[in-house]
């Protein structure tokens, strides 16, 4: 026999919560790459580790791990055996 409190509650199992949870995390994770991708302020984590014509950009152009773009840009103004490199930082 059933009570009215019994009919009231929803039984979910671990199981469950946890394939939900996984769900939600894929969803707002793909979904973050798309916003970040097309936010014209993202110029701080554009890599411009690879040229599309020649396929490769020499080694002394390449922007180091962790560094801001516009830090990087400036530092290779600054030098005058770098200063073709801006050309590969549109």
């Amino acid at each position: 026999m059933m009570t009215t409190a019994n009919r009231n509650t929803i039984n979910i199992s671990g199981k469950a919560i946890a394939v939900i949870g996984i769900l939600l995390l894929l969803l707002v994770g793909t979904f973050g790459m798309f916003i970040l991708k097309s936010s014209p302020n993202n110029t701080r984590f554009v890599s411009a580790q690879s040229d599309g014509v020649s396929g490769s950009i020499p080694e002394k152009c390449k922007l180091p791990s962790g560094q801001d773009i516009n830090a990087w840009k400036e530092h290779l103004s600054h030098h005058a055996d770098t200063e073709e490199c801006l050309e590969y930082f549109n």
